[in-house]
């Protein structure tokens, strides 16, 4: 078995040595997930430019892709997520190798990919337990788009779902007035 700061160790050791790939320490344990394919890349160019339409830097907020998000869960936990809603200030809040606490998150979410589970289900109890007051998962396995918010004592409360044909308000937490289209979120931008 590993020692805590070895689990560190050997985690940064495996996101040197495969390029492209996400490394993320959840619940104690290296996730590695590899290089995302184009439509998963082209939901979160689309996420880009939806926020900036609805001019999210004047509001007061700052998106970003793939930025590290430190997890209550463990010593050296911390997940990448694939798109953030982030406070302005958030570089404040550097905890270490370049993951920011969990308070400056405004909304997380992750598009899933070949371990969707982590998506679905791991990470639900992580960023609840975290306090991420909204965490979007654009399911493409199930063609569906769940959205978590309001965690209390460590858990969500059930999801809302959303289909195809429908949209996705994003939550007034956030800080954003918006409505993202499951289709291309499933999808990505046609």
């Amino acid at each position: 078995m590993l020692h805590e700061s070895s689990l560190a160790d050997a985690a940064d050791r495996l996101w040197e040595e495969l390029p492209g790939h996400r490394v993320e320490i959840l619940n104690g344990s290296i996730v590695v997930t590899p290089p995302p394919d184009g439509p998963h890349q082209e939901t979160l160019t689309w996420l880009i430019e939806e926020f900036a339409k609805a001019r999210a830097r004047q509001a007061g907020v700052r998106y970003v892709q793939g930025i590290g998000l430190w997890l209550p869960t463990g010593p050296d936990d911390y997940a990448v997520p694939d798109f953030s809603v982030v406070d302005a200030d958030y570089r404040d809040a550097l905890v270490e190798k370049n993951c920011y606490a969990p308070y400056v998150f405004r909304l997380v979410l992750e598009v899933t990919s070949s371990n969707w589970t982590n998506d679905t289900a791991t990470k639900v109890d992580i960023y609840a337990r975290a306090g991420i007051p909204a965490y979007l998962v654009v399911d493409r396995k199930h063609g569906e788009v769940l959205l978590h918010t309001d965690p209390a004592g460590g858990k969500y409360p059930e999801p809302q779902c959303f289909k195809r044909g429908e949209t996705v308000p994003v939550p007034e937490s956030v800080g954003v007035c918006l409505d993202l289209t499951v289709g291309t979120l499933l999808d990505g931008d046609d």
